[in-house]
């Protein structure tokens, strides 16, 4: 990251919606991160099926013939220490303030294993609509901790999509989806990465991804943030734990996070 300036990462982002950031974590650091990473999944396949976050729908059985493995969990740093220091990491941070400004809140983080041959994709579909913001700022990072490629199921995403705004009808789930031609998941940009690096994309960013037909299994942790001065007005089953890992929550308060008796 010594080689941008923050400048120029919310440069791009802002025109493009998105930005790679390569190498934000240490080879030290990746390997903690790795082994507590592991260490939740092995709990998760004790209960396979109550795990597998695979999606519903039509389109979900084109792209995987039917059927396909995710395992899913939220909230890593709740099972770890070693991933609530991987949140709070300054290198990582820089690149948030550069997107969001000084105060960087996390709402939630996502645990993503993607097996071998077997990966479950995700149809092209906006992130918005599963917890609107009031400023249209909510931001994911996707950690890698595995090289991914486009036979690996790698993020497909179309540069520049967030400036449509919020689209209805991309949620990318159920038997009602049917995906737009300007939004193919087979014409979207795949964004290979290697492990250490994060992709940062506005959650207006029309996004998805291909099944995991590689022999290796695909790890990332999501990781959703958003400024400070923003706030989620409305959400369903996903979690919004409100913690400021750099900054202030401007609209924190006593009633806002709860009493302690």
């Amino acid at each position: 990251m010594a080689s941008i300036s923050a400048d120029d990462v919310q440069s791009f982002y802002e025109t493009n919606g998105y930005f790679l950031a390569r190498g934000v974590f240490t080879q030290e650091m990746l390997v903690q991160m790795e082994s507590a990473f592991d260490q939740v999944v092995a709990r998760l396949q004790q209960d396979p099926q109550l795990n597998n976050a695979r999606w519903d729908g039509p389109q979900m059985d084109i792209l995987d013939g039917g059927s396909s493995v995710i395992l899913h969990t939220h909230n890593i740093q709740s099972y770890s220490g070693v991933w609530m220091q991987a949140l709070v990491d300054n290198r990582f941070l820089d690149v948030a303030e550069a997107i969001l400004g000084p105060d960087v809140i996390l709402h939630h983080s996502k645990l993503f294993f993607k097996p071998s041959e077997k990966g479950s994709p995700f149809p092209m579909h906006q992130d918005w609509e599963h917890f609107p913001t009031q400023q249209d700022r909510m931001v994911a990072a996707v950690i890698h901790l595995s090289d991914t490629d486009e036979s690996s199921g790698c993020l497909r995403l179309y540069p520049g999509s967030h400036r449509n705004g919020r689209l209805q009808g991309m949620r990318g789930d159920g038997d009602d989806y049917v995906p737009r031609d300007d939004f193919r998941v087979e014409n979207a940009t795949p964004v290979p990465a290697k492990s250490g690096d994060v992709l940062f994309f506005s959650y207006l960013m029309v996004h998805g991804s291909t099944p995991n037909r590689s022999s290796l299994p695909r790890k990332t942790v999501l990781v959703q943030l958003h400024p400070g001065s923003d706030r989620v007005v409305s959400g369903n089953h996903h979690t919004n734990v409100k913690i400021a890992l750099r900054g202030m929550n401007h609209h924190s308060s006593r009633h806002v996070m709860g009493r302690i008796r």
